[in-house]
C-alpha cells in the first residue's frame, strides 16, 4: 500500500527477509511507504542507510507515529508491528510465549541454515568457490529443522494457536523457497499443507511480489537468469578457491 502520509516506512528488497513486514502490512491494512534497497547499488552499504541500519541489511522500518523511531531485523519488525497495530499475535501470556519461541526457532535456525544453503549454492558456487561440505551441511540442517515444523503441524492449521500470526510470516518465506536452497520437503505432508494454506491468500501473494516479482526463488520464471543476477549482486564478498 501507499500514502502521501504513511505510518511507517519500510526499507526492503525481495528476499526472504525482506518480504515478511510486507506480509503484515498488507494483512493488516496498514497504509505505508515502500522504499527498495538496490543491491546492484549496493545501497544496503550506503552512508545514508547505515544510518538506518548499522547492521547493512534488509529489511528496516522507520515508524513516523512514534518519532521517527526504527526497527531493524525482520522478526524484530514483525513483534514491533504486532505490538503497535494489536494484530496477528495472540493475547493469551503462554500462546504468545509459544509465539516467542516459535520465532527464535526461525530467526536462529531455518532463517540462517537455508539462507546459508542459498549462498553456498546460488552465490559461491557460480563464483567459483564450491565448498560441497558446507552445501551438504546446510542443506541437511535445513531440512531436519523442515521435519521438526513438520511435526509440529501435525493435527494444527497454523504455528500457534488457532489463528495466523507473525509466528506463521516469520516462518513462511524461507521454506516457501526450498527450491532456492535446494532442500526437499518430500514426505513432509504436514508443511506443505501449511505452505498452501498461507499461499492461498491473496494479500501475501501481493506481498510476495514486492518491490519487485523474484518467482525464481519457488521455482517459476526464468531461474538460470536470476541466479546469474543474484551471484554477481555478491561477487564481491565470495572467497574464491
Amino acid at each position: 500500500m501507499s500514502s502521501s502520509t504513511p505510518e511507517v516506512s519500510v526499507y526492503t528488497a525481495a528476499t526472504q527477509n525482506g518480504w515478511k513486514p510486507l506480509m503484515f502490512l498488507e494483512e493488516a491494512g496498514i497504509e505505508y511507504k515502500l522504499v527498495y534497497i538496490d543491491f546492484d547499488k549496493r545501497e544496503q552499504k550506503s552512508e545514508w542507510y547505515l544510518k538506518i541500519n548499522p547492521n547493512g541489511r534488509i529489511p528496516a522500518l522507520i515508524d513516523h507515529s512514534n518519532g521517527d523511531y526504527i526497527v531493524m531485523e525482520s522478526n524484530a519488525i514483525l513483534m514491533y508491528l504486532a505490538d503497535k497495530y494489536k494484530r496477528f499475535i495472540p493475547e493469551d501470556p503462554k500462546l504468545r510465549w509459544d509465539c516467542m519461541q516459535w520465532l527464535f526457532f526461525q530467526t536462529g535456525g531455518v532463517g540462517p541454515m537455508m539462507g546459508q544453503a542459498m549462498y553456498f549454492q546460488r552465490i559461491a558456487a557460480p563464483n567459483g568457490h564450491n565448498d560441497e561440505f558446507a552445501i551438504r551441511r546446510y542443506v541437511d540442517e535445513s531440512r531436519r529443522l523442515l521435519e521438526v515444523l513438520d511435526k509440529h503441524l501435525d493435527g494444527r492449521t497454523w504455528i500457534v494457536g488457532d489463528d495466523y500470526s507473525i509466528v506463521d510470516m516469520a516462518m513462511f518465506t524461507y521454506p516457501k523457497c526450498t527450491f532456492w536452497a535446494k532442500v526437499s520437503v518430500e514426505g513432509l505432508p504436514n508443511l506443505k499443507a501449511w505452505l498452501a494454506r498461507i499461499d492461498a491468500r491473496p494479500l501475501t501473494r501481493k506481498a510476495l511480489l514486492l518491490p519487485e516479482p523474484r518467482p525464481a526463488f519457488w521455482g517459476e520464471g526464468d531461474v538460470a537468469a536470476i541466479e546469474a543476477q543474484n551471484s554477481a549482486r555478491f561477487s564481491t564478498d565470495v572467497k574464491k578457491d
